[in-house]
């Protein structure tokens, strides 16, 4: 290896250790201060009223309910502490929103006390995540089951 080859290589390998608390909070900083924007839009532009926001593409072409269709709804309710309503808009939704602000302080964390990434999950959960959005999916669309419809 040449030496300029290992002095980069050092110098890469030193930005993971040598940054201080601040520097490694900036990313979920960013991404606090873009969650709240999205929420202060939603909270204040009605997404029940038309016009607003695009429909959902899904849901014109084939006329049922994609797992996010309510979303936009749902937040907006939740923006305005109406968790009742949220529910009833996109349960799943909610449900994720719980479990990502979970997340967001985990991963704060972990950048602010410096601690390497492990992994994102183990198979199983990514696997069974991907079935409950699958199953989520043909079940707000089956006839009688209104109370999981975003209508």
């Amino acid at each position: 290896m040449t030496t300029a080859a290992a002095t980069a290589l050092q110098r890469v390998r030193s930005l993971g250790t040598s940054t201080t608390r601040w520097h490694r909070v900036l990313p979920p900083a960013g991404v606090a201060a873009a969650t709240a924007a999205v929420v202060s839009l939603l909270g204040a532009v009605d997404p029940n009223v038309p016009g607003h926001f695009p429909p959902c593409p899904w849901l014109f072409l084939t006329g049922t309910y994609c797992p996010g269709c309510g979303t936009l709804r749902a937040i907006h309710a939740l923006a305005h502490g109406d968790v009742g309503t949220a529910l009833a808009r996109n349960p799943f939704a909610v449900v994720a929103t719980g479990w990502l602000a979970v997340w967001f302080v985990v991963w704060s964390r972990r950048l602010w006390q410096g601690r390497q990434r492990t992994r994102m999950a183990p198979a199983w959960v990514l696997y069974t995540l991907f079935g409950a959005i699958l199953g989520y999916w043909v079940l707000r669309n089956v006839p009688g089951w209104t109370w999981l419809s975003p209508a």
